[in-house]
């Protein structure tokens, strides 16, 4: 029988565009810190370390060797992860299997991405031009921008409606203290007036370059039955991928292929006896790099029927307030330390559970919560939290 495993510990730094006062390692160990901090645990008790991070982007290979000493990992077993997007979603995943199978009793998953010591646009450029051809020379933002046409016109949202969503993430990223934009907007024509990236994207419109750094500490359920009196319960992950982008949308607009967030939602609800997300989970951290792909998502996990994702924004039933809370912490428009964003979903999700999320807590009683991941080569990651098993 596999151990059950509850989040005991979570630990994040403040989020920004550049960290000069601060080396990666030291920021790091900022996070990890925070984390045992939370956990009333030493790094003594951790047994492994497992990290999460897009070195291209530093241009720092293997970060994780050189910061053994300031995250506990030296003389420790481990091993690092990098799967696109859904790097620190992957870690998780693989922390959760370690202490579920019995290798380990106590183990911390850490996330991090310093991206004032590279040129992430570049690398992603490079990385995508080979890979996906031409079309996706402007990198993330020429395939987040092809998603918004498409979603345009097979749902009829209108660019109103996306800068709806990014008022709302600004909203709750202005209570959150660890969000990197926390931009006062006030108005849908704020968003409306910011100039294009590659239309119908605007600067507005996309998630920012974060440096910062996200851990979790997980435990067997002996162990942390004795370590918390609030654990967060894993109940269950999903993991879907496919070969790389079939008409630069994370999937086919056409709607001939299958999306890896249907594969990934449908097996994690059917494993878990749920059948209308929207009664059976009472909040969502999901991977939107955009404000259309949070409306894209909402359609994809199941949240409303296809091309409704923008009435559930209209209506407010996502807001902080409403029936069925997203990204209460800001979301990844907000804050986006790549390596970490997936593990920021995890621990916002958790921090809802345990009601700890202070002034971007949601209204509502949380008791279930869903946390994605979302990668370049069509990849999903899900995470299933709760309150008790």
């Amino acid at each position: 029988m596999p151990n059950r495993v509850a989040i005991v510990g979570i630990g994040q730094t403040y989020h920004t565009t550049r960290r000069p006062d601060v080396n990666q390692p030291e920021m790091v160990a900022e996070a990890v810190r925070a984390a045992l901090a939370d956990a009333q645990l030493s790094i003594k008790d951790i047994e492994a370390v497992f990290s999460a991070n897009m070195e291209t982007f530093e241009g720092i290979f293997l970060p994780d060797h050189g910061m053994a000493a300031e995250i506990g990992a030296f003389n420790k077993p481990g091993f690092k992860v990098n799967t696109g997007g859904t790097t620190g979603g992957s870690a998780v995943v693989e922390g959760f299997y370690m202490v579920s199978s019995g290798l380990y009793d106590v183990a911390m998953v850490v996330g991090f991405e310093k991206q004032d010591c590279g040129d992430t646009t570049a690398a992603i450029s490079a990385a995508a031009t080979p890979m996906w051809g031409k079309g996706a020379a402007t990198g993330a933002i020429g395939e987040f921008a092809k998603q918004a046409l498409s979603y345009m016109e097979t749902s009829g949202a209108t660019e109103e409606h996306a800068a709806m969503v990014r008022l709302k993430a600004d909203r709750n990223a202005c209570r959150n203290p660890y969000a990197h934009l926390k931009l006062g907007l006030k108005s849908v024509d704020e968003v409306l007036q910011s100039p294009y990236l590659v239309w119908p994207l605007r600067i507005l419109d996309f998630c920012p370059q974060s440096c910062g750094a996200c851990v979790l500490i997980l435990a067997s359920e002996n162990k942390a039955k004795k370590i918390t009196k609030k654990p967060v319960w894993i109940a269950d992950v999903e993991v879907v991928h496919q070969e790389p982008f079939r008409a630069g949308v994370f999937g086919d607009p056409t709607g001939k292929e299958t999306y890896t967030q249907h594969v990934a939602c449908e097996r994690l609800y059917k494993r878990n006896g749920i059948t209308n997300p929207r009664r059976d989970i009472d909040t969502a951290e999901i991977y939107e790099p955009s404000n259309w792909e949070e409306m894209n998502l909402y359609e994809h996990f199941h949240f409303c029927e296809k091309g409704e994702g923008w009435k559930l924004i209209e209506k407010g039933i996502t807001e902080i307030e409403g029936e069925f809370p997203v990204n209460c912490s800001g979301g990844v428009l907000a804050t986006n330390p790549i390596g970490a964003t997936p593990i920021i979903r995890v621990a916002e999700a958790a921090l809802q559970i345990r009601g700890d999320a202070g002034e971007h807590q949601a209204t509502r009683d949380i008791k279930t919560a869903l946390a994605s991941a979302l990668g370049g080569p069509n990849w999903t990651i899900l995470t299933l939290l709760k309150r008790s098993l």
